[in-house]
């Protein structure tokens, strides 16, 4: 069985090798390790012409498209049965894609999830991402869905059987597409399978927080729209609990997150009363929003002292006319 991990590129020169050379000394041999140049200007693909000699790298160079459109462009020249994403200036732990493989096959999984730990230029681990790790190795998705409304919705700590990816592509020109994409995917899985092990190093430059915070916010309520829409018609759809569980995370917690750094006043106002809107359509109450749960804890209470006075605070605020 063979894996095909796909890696875009855009102007990676000085992360790149580290990232390749981490896919190369993987335990597990069947691998194909596809890397898509997407337009970028600069040393990238004359550094990727060192790998050409490495017979499972297959390097293509594309005009600029977006992360999306590179990820697209990878799966249609991706002849595994099972596919991984890693980001460029990212690397993995030599037993990355064996276990996680070996996960799928044991358990007839579509889908493996590990945990991720955010590293900085020293390598040094600074933030560990824990996923589903309250859930049992193997999740039968009809006896327990509750993943839905919690999991991260990231491209990059995951494997995928090849299947999932039919007639499915990731939203081209869309700004939250691994939010758009990934529960999606899970909605066509009936088993997924999981590590606590951290075997995806996600690497945060520092003052790589540079990202402007504008109408690109946005595009958050046209991925939820797309899930919505997938949701309804999968087999799930009779979990509300579940639809209303992962528009608080996504919605209320993240897009909030992101809405109180957006500068201009007038969006600003304008993404809220969307956000509003959005709450009161799915029939979310200030209640269910204070009893969320991830993780099998409260999650408000999870959070630092800061961030638990924040939602709280916008809890209250007049611009939320949500029900007690």
């Amino acid at each position: 069985m063979k894996i095909s991990v796909i890696v875009p590129v855009y102007n990676m020169e000085l992360y790149l090798e580290k990232c390749l050379y981490s896919l190369l000394k993987q335990t597990y041999p069947h691998t194909e390790i596809v890397v898509v140049d997407d337009g970028s200007k600069d040393s990238s693909w004359a550094l990727l012409q060192q790998f050409a000699d490495q017979p499972n790298v297959h390097l293509y160079q594309k005009e600029n498209g977006g992360l999306s459109d590179a990820r697209n462009f990878g799966i249609a020249k991706a002849s595994g049965d099972y596919l991984a994403f890693v980001d460029s200036d990212d690397w993995v732990e030599d037993t990355f894609l064996e276990t996680l493989f070996n996960l799928a096959e044991k358990h007839q999984a579509e889908m493996v999830i590990c945990n991720l730990q955010k590293v900085d230029e020293t390598e040094k681990p600074f933030n560990f991402i824990d996923q589903l790790t309250h859930l049992p190795e193997k999740i039968t998705l009809k006896e327990d869905f509750s993943l839905f409304g919690e999991v991260s919705s990231f491209a990059c700590n995951k494997l995928f059987k090849r299947a999932l990816f039919d007639n499915e592509e990731f939203p081209l020109r869309l700004h939250f597409e691994d939010i758009a994409t990934i529960p999606q995917l899970i909605l066509k899985c009936r088993t997924i399978a999981k590590t606590d092990q951290y075997l995806y190093n996600y690497f945060e430059r520092s003052g790589s927080i540079t990202q402007s915070f504008n109408e690109r916010g946005m595009d958050m309520f046209k991925a939820i729209d797309l899930v919505q829409q997938a949701f309804e018609k999968s087999i799930y759809s009779n979990h509300k609990k579940e639809w209303q569980r992962f528009v608080i995370y996504q919605g209320y917690y993240s897009l909030l997150a992101y809405i109180i750094r957006v500068e201009d006043k007038t969006l600003r106002q304008h993404m809220y009363a969307k956000l509003n809107v959005l709450l009161n359509e799915n029939g979310i109450t200030k209640t269910t929003i204070f009893q969320y749960k991830r993780l099998g804890k409260n999650y408000l209470l999870s959070l630092d002292f800061k961030k638990k006075v924040f939602y709280g605070l916008m809890l209250m605020a007049p611009k939320f006319t949500l029900k007690k």
